[in-house]
């Protein structure tokens, strides 16, 4: 194929497709001016319709949240303000890259979208079932999921683009060490933790701040399919995970999650020994302990699955006052494009269908119009800003926190380093026990082999930076030369890309 120079949709050259317009190195917060990132994600969230781009297989309940512990001096937020008030909500549990007819015992991560219907309106914390990610700019994202879904031609998963994008990208090795353990295939959602994944901005009355991440661990505790029984479910019910939680509620056997935070003052962000945004990499509990803060209970079912499950939208961007967001380069993207997305595939209008409308507080603005607009519209309200009509006006008391941002305006790339194998390492080592270990290999083994040698030696070089053990018994596992592997290993990311190529 010819190499042609990379353009926008309008045929402008693309002088850097791996970074994002940044204020600065590392996390940063992301420009609006960055048209190729805007470009890239809005034509991705348009890509299916109706289905989901993400997430399209899920399953729902109600349920509600609970303070248990007083962290109110951290936040200003209302429903976290005393213990034993609960708030009620909706959560969404789904495969990440499987459309809506896949099994839901698939190795992939699982979504875990929770929606607080606050008195302050709705606030999502929208996370997954793994502390971490695979990329860390969302300029990347269009291309990363496109890998994990059908090859554009054979219509069929594909297992050179799976391990050729991930194999460029370094970053991935933490993520796909917990995809490819047994963590990769959960027994069902009940028997699943959840996290906030991103870090997130928590302020107080005196606009105080401190960064948080949000574990929220099942009281059932983990349990997990082998691949082996997760193909054999997938086979015998596909539906697994799906039925096993509607069961349970309809039972009276209310699932029930454990919320903790790990909290981060904003002087230690600025020297921990790795940059705390980047959401390819954990806090160590060491550092960071898990402090209790409340519990979650699902304890209804929905009604009408469509109505309800299929058409919650959820988004990150929706904070309520004294929560918001990092310099996280992902979520800086995920800000703009989990919006974009549901107006696109449930219309301009998506905030007033009933599972996502807000419960406890009144919706006041001049957003007019659109499709479905199925409420009264504004009446005969004005709809424009400012008015001498007594219409609703900004309250400045909610302003979050000021950031200072000393900016370099730039495409800010950032190189993989040795930090990027650290905790994929540690994983292996001190985590898993021999037979987790086995289990991962074997996983990996069976589906790496199905890429082509040069995409098998550049990941399994990355699996050797991480640990020699766990680079060897994959590369024994598939047949390489564990020379080789070790000796590209021994590389710059960008010599071993070089050495690799086919």
């Amino acid at each position: 194929m010819k190499n042609e120079k990379l353009t926008s949709n309008k045929g402008h050259p693309v002088p850097n497709d791996q970074a994002s317009i940044t204020t600065g190195e590392g996390s940063s917060y992301t420009m609006l001016q960055d048209v190729n990132l805007i470009e890239k994600l809005a034509h991705f969230d348009r890509e299916r319709i109706p289905e989901r781009v993400v997430h399209a297989k899920g399953a729902g309940a109600y349920g509600y949240f609970e303070v248990t512990h007083d962290l109110s001096q951290y936040t200003r937020a209302r429903f976290l303000s005393e213990i034993g008030k609960k708030t009620e909500l909706f959560i969404r549990f789904s495969t990440v890259g499987g459309e809506r007819g896949s099994a839901d015992t698939a190795r992939d991560p699982r979504g875990f979208a929770i929606k607080f219907y606050t008195e302050e309106g709705n606030y999502d914390l929208v996370g997954n079932n793994t502390p971490i990610f695979f990329i860390r700019d969302a300029v990347k994202f269009p291309d990363f999921i496109h890998t994990q879904k059908r090859h554009p031609k054979t219509n069929l998963p594909d297992a050179d683009m799976f391990w050729d994008f991930l194999s460029l990208t370094p970053e991935s090795v933490h993520q796909v060490t917990i995809l490819f353990s047994d963590r990769g295939t959960p027994y069902s959602f009940r028997y699943m933790d959840g996290f906030s994944s991103h870090t997130y901005m928590w302020y107080n009355e005196e606009n105080e701040y401190v960064w948080v991440k949000v574990h929220i661990k099942s009281v059932l505790g983990n349990k997990t399919f082998t691949n082996d029984e997760a193909v054999q479910m997938a086979g015998e019910n596909p539906n697994h995970a799906t039925e096993d939680l509607y069961d349970a509620i309809e039972s009276a056997d209310y699932p029930e999650w454990k919320v903790y935070v790990q909290i981060m003052k904003p002087e230690e962000a600025a020297n921990y020994q790795f940059d705390p945004f980047d959401i390819t990499k954990v806090w160590y509990h060491a550092d960071y302990p898990l402090i209790p803060l409340g519990k979650i209970v699902l304890n209804r079912a929905p009604e009408n699955f469509f109505a309800e499950v299929e058409q919650a939208a959820f988004s990150p961007s929706n904070f309520v006052p004294g929560i918001g967001p990092s310099p996280d380069r992902l979520l800086q993207g995920r800000l703009f494009s989990y919006e974009d997305t549901q107006r696109h595939r449930l219309g301009a209008n998506f905030h007033q269908i009933p599972v996502n409308r807000a419960k406890n507080s009144e919706i006041a603005n001049y957003e007019r119009d659109g499709p479905m607009n199925v409420d009264d519209n504004g009446g005969s309200s004005p709809n424009y800003y400012p008015n001498s009509m007594n219409g609703p006006e900004p309250d400045a008391s909610f302003s979050p926190p000021a950031i200072e941002v000393q900016a370099v305006i730039a495409r800010h790339t950032r190189p993989t380093g040795d930090v990027d194998f650290v905790q994929a390492g540690e994983l292996y080592r001190r985590v898993l026990d021999d037979e987790a270990k086995t289990n991962l290999v074997s996983n990996i083994v069976g589906h790496l082999v199905d890429a082509k040698e040069n995409i098998q030696y550049r990941q399994t070089s990355l699996f050797y930076k991480c640990d020699v053990e766990y680079g060897t018994r994959v590369a024994e596992g598939i047949g390489l030369d564990v020379g080789r592997v070790k000796e590209l290993a021994e590389m710059t990311q960008g010599e071993r890309v070089e050495a690799t190529k086919i």
